[in-house]
């Protein structure tokens, strides 16, 4: 491993909402400073307390995972979609009319963004240990979900919503006996700035 950070969930300050419906934790963004409006990627945890529109950003693609709660319903451009199982990610364009139901109280969601024809994002939930190798203009950002999680070469252990972003010139192996969000980012305009 050569320059893995390590992200603390206590470090991160809550901010509202683009709309101001709620309360998000950016977890790692593509630029130190990146606003809302010129993010080329961007993760973050959001606090659903209550139902209504989401926030809508021009030009960027958006998955949502439910990793606290009983879910949702998302309604993108008209057409409902149940969000119940933990875990599950769900891909809808960023720039869609986009509106929530909760469908039995408050749900914490993982929200990856990247802008579109600049960045693509994959998340997938490994159950167990797994190894990232360093590629040109790939970053791997991993976040503890639940149970324990581990950077194997620093033993640096992450707690819940903890997270360790490797860059794309970063190796490590990870130990999970719980659950962890991998997120994989690619851009298509040079490597990614971390």
């Amino acid at each position: 491993m050569t320059g893995s950070q390590v992200l603390r969930a206590h470090d991160r300050p809550a901010t509202r909402w683009k709309n101001g419906g709620g309360l998000t934790r950016e977890v790692a963004a593509d630029a130190s400073g990146a606003g809302l409006e010129d993010f080329v990627w961007r993760v973050s945890l959001a606090d659903v307390a209550r139902g209504g529109p989401f926030s809508s950003f021009a030009g960027v693609d958006r998955i949502i995972t439910v990793v606290d709660g009983a879910g949702m319903e998302l309604t993108v451009d008209g057409v409902p979609h149940t969000v119940a199982d933990c875990y599950e990610p769900f891909s809808f364009p960023g720039d869609a009319v986009t509106g929530c139901r909760l469908l039995s109280g408050p749900v914490v969601a993982l929200n990856v963004m990247t802008r579109r024809a600049r960045a693509t994002a994959h998340v997938r939930v490994a159950r167990e240990g797994f190894s990232v190798v360093p590629r040109t203009g790939v970053l791997v950002l991993v976040i503890a979900l639940a149970g324990t999680v581990a950077v194997e070469e620093s033993h640096a252990g992450l707690g819940r919503f903890d997270a360790v972003l490797f860059s794309d010139r970063d190796a490590g192996a990870l130990r999970v006996d719980g659950a962890a969000a991998v997120i994989t980012v690619t851009t298509t305009s040079g490597s990614p700035r971390t």
